[in-house]
């Protein structure tokens, strides 16, 4: 069993960034399939955005209390209960051909996809040391991007093949046989029971003998966390004089957690990089291809596949840079967001028909935002206080969420408010203009990121307080 012990944190993680991979896969499943989707439903630009933004919106606002249970009832209850509600939506998604019936499936995929990231990235701490997180997030996104290949590739083969109702009904048996494997290898920290061990009220010897490695997890933080005692308390002695504390803690904990300069830039951070991304990804990539570029399916369907493989290869280069350089790591953030902003502009700007050299440098730097986003939960790390580590990553986690999903139905508006809303009447200039409002996005986001630098780098000196 001695042998077998260091193992158990890796089989852990394997089976928790396998669910993760399963989330993607569910929350980027109509990303090829845009086209597709409008011709099965019979709908606009505007009504398609609305699958994702919905689903997106129900992330974001979900990212909060997702946050709250999860320090209250751990990790594994979250993962299992989100890939529950996964796997009832794409059943649904399959089976239905009623516009406001999808969309519920696309709720249900959204509330399971809040359950699942910010569970693992909790885990991660209570398994492995401080010097292994950076690399073992950006390894866990970079895991998790296996899930947007099979979205692109696989999954669009077989609705092209064998139908609609077919590739959704294999998404969901994939989540239903993750969903019984994590039942019974997921623990959320060492000595901890599995769901079916909880379930069984019997404890298995791996669950017992793993009780020696908790050790790893007093020490795992990239900085030692700020003290409560640091943190504004608003309010405090008046709830608890009124007995109130239970019904003003939600609150309570949102005032405290904002009021540390380093958890806003970590949701700035998460705000400002991957959204272009996600829209480009989740939605709007194939039909800007194809509807505005003119290529076949089969040919954008490569260069998703490359812009999935280009954010692949990133994580993998930037979780040891962000390591080595962690002083620096919020300028990687400015300078690699620039160079997407200039990337897009130079696209939206080219007269006519860009060449096809720049479409191939933005599929491959367009994706650099998502494994650059991953930085805003180290830095969420060094400021968060231990008791509020779940609440603080999904509240830094609503960012990039809620930037996404304005800019998702910002261009189908446009769109639409071009009369170029459907595969019909696509054109490159109108996708220029409604890609062109990802602009304030990046100008916001940037600034918010300078502001609160500053005033993170003001509040650590006055507290004392240095990264490690």
């Amino acid at each position: 069993m001695s042998s077998a012990k260091p193992f158990l944190p890796w089989m852990v993680w394997g089976v928790a960034v396998a669910l993760y991979a399963i989330a993607i896969v569910n929350r980027s499943s109509l990303s090829a399939l845009g086209p597709v989707a409008q011709e099965h439903f019979g709908i606009d630009a505007s009504t398609l955005a609305a699958f994702p933004v919905i689903q997106l919106l129900v992330y974001a606002v979900c990212q909060i209390p997702v946050g709250v249970l999860l320090d209250r009832h751990g990790a594994t209850v979250l993962i299992l209960s989100g890939s529950a509600l996964m796997f009832v939506g794409q059943i649904v998604m399959a089976t239905v051909t009623n516009v406001e019936l999808a969309i519920l499936a696309r709720v249900l995929v959204g509330a399971g996809d809040a359950c699942t990231f910010t569970a693992v990235m909790r885990m991660l701490p209570e398994w492995f040391k401080p010097r292994q997180l950076s690399t073992l997030g950006q390894v866990t996104g970079l895991i998790g991007q296996l899930g947007q290949l099979v979205s692109v590739v696989p999954l669009a083969f077989v609705v092209d093949r064998f139908g609609w109702q077919t590739g959704f009904l294999g998404i969901s048996a994939a989540g239903l046989l993750s969903f019984l494997l994590a039942a019974v290898v997921l623990r959320d920290a060492p000595g901890k029971r599995t769901a079916l061990e909880r379930l069984t009220r019997r404890t298995g010897r791996i669950t017992a003998a793993s009780e020696s490695l908790s050790a790893a997890a007093t020490t795992t933080v990239t900085m030692a966390p700020p003290q409560t005692s640091l943190i504004p308390v608003v309010g405090g002695a008046r709830a608890r004089r009124n007995g109130r504390s239970g019904r003003e803690s939600f609150v309570m904990r949102v005032r405290r957690l904002l009021s540390i300069p380093g958890v806003r830039l970590a949701y700035w951070v998460h705000f400002v990089t991957p959204f272009s991304a996600h829209a480009f990804l989740l939605l709007w990539g194939t039909p800007f291809l194809t509807g505005g570029l003119g290529m076949t399916p089969a040919a954008a369907s490569g260069m998703l596949s490359l812009t999935v493989i280009s954010s692949m290869i990133a994580g993998l280069i930037l979780g040891p840079i962000s390591s080595r350089f962690i002083e620096r790591r919020v300028l990687l953030v400015i300078w690699v967001t620039v160079l997407i902003m200039v990337t897009w502009l130079s696209v939206i700007l080219w007269p006519g028909m860009p060449p096809g050299w720049l479409i191939i440098a933005l599929v491959v730097i367009l994706p650099l935002g998502g494994p650059v986003s991953m930085i805003a939960f180290e830095v969420a790390r060094s400021h968060t206080p231990r008791s509020f580590a779940g609440f603080g990553t999904g509240l830094v986690n609503t960012g990039g969420f809620t930037s996404a999903l304005l800019l998702v139905m910002l261009i189908g508006v446009a769109l639409d408010l071009q009369g170029a809303g459907s595969p019909e009447t696509y054109t490159l200039h109108a996708f220029k203009i409604a890609f062109a409002v990802q602009v304030p996005l990046w100008v916001i986001g940037l600034t918010m990121i300078m502001i609160e630098r500053r005033r993170t780098g003001r509040w650590m000196e006055r507290h004392g307080r240095t990264l490690r």
